[in-house]
């Protein structure tokens, strides 16, 4: 099975989730070709009772237009309640991939969002959700009504004139010979469109996080260029999958107009040659085929609006279901231990780990770390300090070698279990989109608001929180708003404040915050600390001096540990670093 067949596959079985409202809608589509073509009849009817008659019956010719009128406005409200449900069903669809794109999003390991742009997955699950809506919306408008319209007058017209319907029958096809060589041709097209739409959410996405830095290092101009290259590139896409795509209906409709041509000629000449005969081919008879070809050549037109429609809906798709079918995280192990009151002894035994296989970072690490012990890890930029945060957490797996906890090999402990045990405070902040409150309880959700402040007072954060708008019950926007870079680090520290986990990572906690607040944080974090393992990664030496170990990574490997007394005494490469940051002048 090739990827399209597999991805129509796919979506042909969300869409079988919905068999009701998908009966219901073939049902009308049903009544509505029905009453459609009945229409026809009726006014074929009319005229016949009109031409050549002396005496013009238009009691009947009333009674037969009446109920013309009757089944047109009952079809026209049957097609009003079936597009509702055609909607229904393409938008529960979405919502149902929606849904599994962004569950999936969630249970991805997180090497798939560090070697993705962001801005593509994005650009997948909204764009690319709603370029498949459109397609899937006119394919269930039009192509189920379309085959019962062709399969409906193809019967009436056999009935009427068969030699006639037989011309109409060998013409047609030709629409879709047409239709379908385009179509093909056209899906590669749609990719490499939606592809290229990706690319540029991902690079608005970009310009957008870092607009600060491109205006303060005047890269504006460069910033333009790169986009409107990009931009570039989607036109050229666009305009050439349209342009090849919209092919389609003139060239079907040309098809159309000659079937329609060849009807009238062919009833012609058959109104000739019964002239006279017992029973004739009347006028009445042709303005019902004429009707009819009309009508059974342009669901042809429609079925291949809805084919190159549909290359851009599949392509659209292709990229979605790619992402829901990405391979998750790696389950938990099925008797995985759920880690409960952790001590907080840490143990890394022979461990390798590399991002990739062509380029080497941790090489045999070992580490024993006492359950309550303050660890300190420093090192230049690249040594593989966040990386052994990385693996603490279980972002990523080591490559060989294990971490333990509590002499449990944590590949042997839940996930969720492990992380619970951990608090963590990063450089880069993270605040939700809620109130000042809500994203202290985010560890918390059942805290009170005395626990709140009170986490919030020992973060000191509390004073700034009392003068926002509406203190703790102050909404915020996407990353904090118009808080200070340090203001969004004290409400993340009070984060941690509040549920005080038995094991704590400080990444760069206090990196954002001023040195009077940052006096204070320490103090703080060395309540916090007691009695519990931490692991606090800096670049200041000054805040770590009252650790009890000081890992020196260089490489990937620990080159030197011990207190902070003993590395100056030991005069290797922390002493380097401690003189390079308080050298005299």
């Amino acid at each position: 099975m090739n990827k399209k067949s597999s991805t129509l596959s796919r979506v042909l079985g969300y869409i079988g989730r919905y068999k009701i409202l998908m009966l219901i809608s073939a049902i009308l589509a049903t009544c509505i070709v029905a009453l459609t073509l009945y229409v026809p009849i009726l006014i074929g009817n009319s005229i016949d009772l009109i031409i050549g008659k002396d005496n013009v019956d238009l009691k009947k010719i009333a009674e037969y237009l009446t109920v013309a009128g009757v089944m047109i406005v009952i079809t026209a409200l049957m097609q009003w309640v079936m597009s509702s449900i055609n909607n229904k069903i393409t938008y529960h669809v979405v919502r149902d991939m929606r849904n599994e794109a962004f569950e999936k999003l969630e249970r991805l390991p997180i090497s798939y969002i560090d070697s993705n742009s962001k801005g593509d997955i994005v650009s997948r699950i909204i764009s690319d959700v709603d370029q498949f809506a459109d397609g899937l919306l006119l394919g269930f408008t039009q192509l189920f009504t379309g085959i019962l319209t062709i399969l409906g007058t193809l019967a009436f017209m056999l009935f009427i004139n068969w030699k006639i319907a037989l011309v109409v029958v060998l013409l047609t096809p030709l629409s879709l010979v047409v239709a379908r060589f385009i179509g093909t041709r056209t899906h590669s097209m749609f990719m490499l469109r939606s592809k290229t739409n990706g690319e540029q959410t991902a690079n608005i996405d970009e310009m957008l996080g870092n607009q600060k830095l491109v205006i303060a290092f005047s890269h504006e101009d460069e910033a333009t260029e790169k986009f409107g290259e990009i931009n570039k590139r989607l036109e050229k896409a666009s305009l050439k999958a349209i342009f090849f795509s919209s092919l389609v209906n003139p060239t079907t409709r040309f098809v159309n107009n000659v079937v329609y041509a060849a009807v009238a000629l062919s009833g012609a000449f058959a109104a000739v040659a019964t002239a006279g005969a017992s029973v004739p081919f009347t006028v009445g008879e042709l303005s019902c085929l004429l009707s009819y070809t009309n009508q059974y050549t342009k669901p042809f037109n429609e079925i291949s609006g809805i084919i190159t429609e549909f290359q851009n809906a599949l392509a659209s798709a292709e990229r979605v279901l790619t992402l829901i079918e990405e391979e998750p995280e790696a389950a938990d192990k099925e008797n995985a231990l759920v880690l409960k009151d952790a001590r907080g002894n840490i143990e890394l035994s022979d461990v390798y780990f590399s991002y990739t296989a062509d380029r080497r970072l941790i090489e045999n690490l070992n580490l024993s770390v006492p359950a309550g012990k303050k660890v300190a890890i420093v090192g230049p930029t690249g040594c593989g300090k966040t990386t052994l945060i990385n693996l603490l957490m279980r972002f990523y797996d080591v490559n060989s070698g294990k971490i333990s906890v509590d002499g449990t090999d944590i590949r042997d402990i839940t996930r969720a279990s492990l992380r619970e045990n951990y608090g963590m405070v990063l450089q880069e902040t993270w605040l939700a989109s809620g109130t000042v409150k809500e994203n202290i309880a985010m560890g918390r959700p059942d805290a009170t608001d005395e626990e709140i402040i009170a986490a919030a007072k020992a973060a000191h954060a509390h004073s700034f929180i009392k003068r926002l708008k509406s203190g703790y019950d102050t909404v915020i926007g996407e990353g904090g708003g118009s808080l200070s870079q340090g203001q969004r680090q004290l409400i993340c520290i009070a984060r941690i404040m509040l549920t005080l986990p038995p094991m704590l990572i400080l990444d760069e906690a206090t990196s954002s915050i001023d040195t009077r607040t940052e006096i204070k944080i320490q103090e703080a974090f060395a309540k916090m600390m007691t009695g519990r393992t931490s692991f606090i990664v800096a670049h200041r030496l000054s805040t770590i001096k009252n650790a009890d170990i000081i890992l020196v990574m260089k490489d990937g490997n620990i080159i030197e540990q011990g207190s902070h007394t003993e590395l100056l005494k030991l005069g290797g490469f922390y002493r380097e670093l401690y003189d390079s940051q308080f050298a005299k002048s």
